[in-house]
């Protein structure tokens, strides 16, 4: 039976279903990056940023899935919450975005061209950084480099337990009498988790934690009057979940969710004002 990366459970029934679930809570922890390693005057807290401004553009030009785009991220910030990384240099962004991309395209089986976007990632990044990249051409030997260097950090462990993992386990807690609004409920919390996986405030929390916040979030704009049902269910009978931890993630989550100038953010081309921004700063 294949693996599947972002619905872990399918397949399993009973005591199977049962043993799968608890696998995913005693791994997920392997596959989180250091909060303690990203600070705001730390070299790495400035390459996560444009890593993800690179992501984000190459998912826009390129039509990347968002689960794939998202496994690219996880291995970013694993790799640099385990290695020293002494300079904020534009090559070393692209590189590792590349090399991230093509590793999380080949672990869900994607067929995603990265010779196509290995010199530079869109034309307008190309325009913003054409002065400082001049003469500088990665070609697919370098990205393998760095694709080995990554293997070697993550110990090979790129089978990453994610928030969108667990978002069917949640979902059966439920026990919604309307597939429609189960379907709904889960399609809203993945776009919540998709949406907020920049802000660097929510790396301290478990993947699981991440998806039971979701899904409070998304029953709070969708049925507002189930919410505290919800939160009676995940609490009495998911015994990994602690609800501390989960009542302050989700508040970060919900402010996020609601801040309108967060929101509007993401889209590709404010993403690239403000990385425009930010290389005029730098310059």
């Amino acid at each position: 039976m294949k693996f599947d990366l972002e619905n872990p459970l399918t397949g399993f029934d009973g005591d199977e279903e049962n043993g799968a679930v608890s696998a995913l809570f005693a791994g997920e922890s392997d596959h989180m990056p250091s909060f303690f390693s990203f600070k705001s005057t730390d070299v790495r807290f400035s390459i996560r940023h444009h890593s993800f401004t690179l992501i984000s553009q190459a998912q826009f030009s390129y039509n990347i899935d968002r689960v794939t785009a998202y496994l690219a991220f996880n291995y970013i910030d694993r790799f640099l919450s385990k290695q020293v990384v002494l300079e904020n240099k534009q090559w070393i962004v692209r590189i590792l975005v590349i090399a991230s991309l093509s590793l999380a395209a080949k672990m869900r089986s994607i067929n995603l061209s990265i010779s196509h976007i290995i010199n530079p990632i869109s034309d307008s990044m190309k325009k913003q950084f054409e002065q400082r990249t001049e003469g500088l051409i990665f070609d697919l030997q370098s990205v393998h480099r760095m694709e080995s260097l990554i293997l070697a950090t993550l110990n090979w462990r790129l089978r990453s337990i994610t928030p969108f993992a667990f978002l069917q386990f949640f979902n059966s807690l439920f026990e919604l009498s309307e597939s429609s609004a189960s379907q709904s409920l889960e399609d809203r919390a993945s776009d919540i988790i998709f949406n907020s996986h920049y802000e660097i405030k929510l790396l301290k929390y478990k993947p699981s934690v991440l998806a039971a916040s979701a899904f409070l979030c998304a029953a709070h704009e969708l049925i507002p009057e189930q919410v505290s049902f919800f939160l009676d269910a995940i609490n009495s009978k998911c015994e990994h979940i602690y609800k501390e931890q989960l009542l302050n993630c989700w508040s970060v989550m919900r402010e996020i969710t609601t801040d309108e100038v967060t929101s509007s953010s993401l889209t590709p081309n404010s993403v690239l004002d403000q990385e425009h921004t930010s290389s005029q700063s730098e310059d």
